[in-house]
């Protein structure tokens, strides 16, 4: 039998190409997969259409090795994925009379009859193996078509977690290739994408050419940049030495850039750095809000060093609760260095903390002037014995914009704790 090297993903259900719902499934099936070296090399969300699935389903089985299907399988005309999979395969449908019973039972048990719709649900593709299902009443199903394997599990989490932990411990660790994946993934602030791209190409050629190779993909999302490594070999333990590797090596390319290489999120090292230097901060916030607040207090055990957050919207109250001088703001205007470096000091000195933020902005869509655009954000820190501050110039919508504001304070924050603004 040929291992199983490559895998695809498919998300089935209308519902998931809507606001309303998100596909949470294919995360835990992709974990499970990379623990067995299997890779995920695409996923896609298909609505309950025959066509468009049967179209999917052709897809997979052309590119990959192995085809996990989720949802569509339960007893309305809209679950079609086993029908469009037998078709797709040119196998029959019979009904297994062993299913039909447990679901009978399953009904009897909460003195219910079953309807004859879920009849459906004891269709079995010829050549299938049933998956059972102890919490619902969908079975799973385990199709091979020469060296090709398609897995077609219910939708509900619950119901799909425990059969796929069966399967990661019995088929599919039997077809896998025996290789182990390893992954990291080093979080980036203050570069662009193209910077880090830059920074990272004299090392792609040495990672590719490594006796274990390291890939890496380069991906931009809100506030950061983030490097995703990972390396496949014939032991956990080579994969996982050799992705270190590689992180340090690129770590040492990025300098203070790179926040961090375990996947924690910037007020997680944040407040990691605090907690082990024993040091207490307050923050004081203009156009965010309270977000820098609410995220360094997402954090679990944040209590330890978090001690206030203060949100002084107006001028006035940036006087009256901070001891801004009301001469500073009218020299410099609300959204200046100035006025930060003023809210940060005013803050840790209210709260008697070691470090304090100020931040102040114009977060839009009104406000804005020629010579402070929407988007102009000033961040501060301060330290007893130093304060570094900055100007930023963000873009986008006024939550985009309170968010990357959030994003440069607690980096302002952490490069001033690791004794670096630069």
């Amino acid at each position: 039998m040929t291992p199983l090297r490559r895998a695809a993903i498919l998300a089935v259900g209308s519902e998931l190409l809507t606001p309303s719902r998100v596909d949470t499934n294919s995360l835990v099936i992709t974990e499970q997969l990379d623990l067995l070296g299997i890779e995920v090399v695409f996923k896609i969300v298909v609505g309950d259409d025959r066509e468009e699935l049967a179209n999917a389903v052709r897809g997979a089985l052309a590119r990959v090795d192995l085809t996990v299907c989720s949802g569509g399988l339960g007893p309305t005309n809209d679950d079609v994925t086993r029908e469009v999979v037998a078709e797709v395969l040119g196998r029959s449908l019979t009904e297994d009379e062993r299913i039909g019973a447990r679901i009978r039972e399953r009904f009897a048990r909460r003195g219910l009859r079953m309807p004859e719709i879920n009849r459906r649900q004891a269709m079995v593709p010829d050549g299938a193996a049933v998956l059972e299902n102890a919490n619902g009443t969908a079975p799973g199903l385990w199709l091979e078509a020469d060296d090709r394997v398609l897995v077609l599990l219910p939708g509900p989490p619950r119901e799909l977690k425990p059969m796929l932990m069966s399967l990661v411990e019995g088929r599919l660790k039997a077809r896998a290739s025996g290789l182990s994946l390893a992954r990291r993934t080093i979080r980036i602030t203050g570069r662009t994408e193209s910077h880090t791209e830059v920074a990272m190409l004299p090392l792609y050629e040495a990672w590719a050419r490594a006796p274990v190779p390291v890939a890496a993909t380069i991906l931009a999302s809100l506030g950061q940049i983030e490097l995703h490594l990972s390396a496949r070999a014939a032991s956990r333990e080579q994969a996982d030495t050799a992705v270190e590797g590689a992180a340090r090596q690129a770590v040492e390319v990025l300098g203070l850039d790179a926040f961090s290489r375990d996947g924690r999120t910037l007020e997680e090292v944040v407040g990691a750095l605090l907690a082990g230097r024993g040091l207490r901060i307050a923050v004081a916030e203009s156009c965010t809000g309270g977000l820098i607040a609410s995220r360094l207090t997402d954090v679990p055990g944040s209590s330890r060093y978090v001690m206030s957050g203060v949100v002084a919207y107006a001028n006035e109250e940036k006087t009256r609760l901070l001891g801004v001088p009301a001469a500073l703001i009218a020299a410099h205007g609300a959204v200046s260095e100035q006025v930060a470096v003023a809210m940060a000091e005013g803050v840790r000195a209210q709260a008697q903390t070691e470090v304090g933020i100020g931040v102040t902005g114009i977060a839009g869509p009104g406000g804005g002037t020629p010579e402070k655009p929407v988007g102009t954000v000033a961040v501060a820190a301060a330290l007893p014995q130093v304060t570094t501050s900055r100007l930023y110039q963000f873009v986008g919508d006024r939550e985009l914009i309170k968010f990357q504001a959030s994003q440069a304070a607690l980096d302002v924050a952490r490069r001033i704790l690791l004794g670096g603004s630069e």
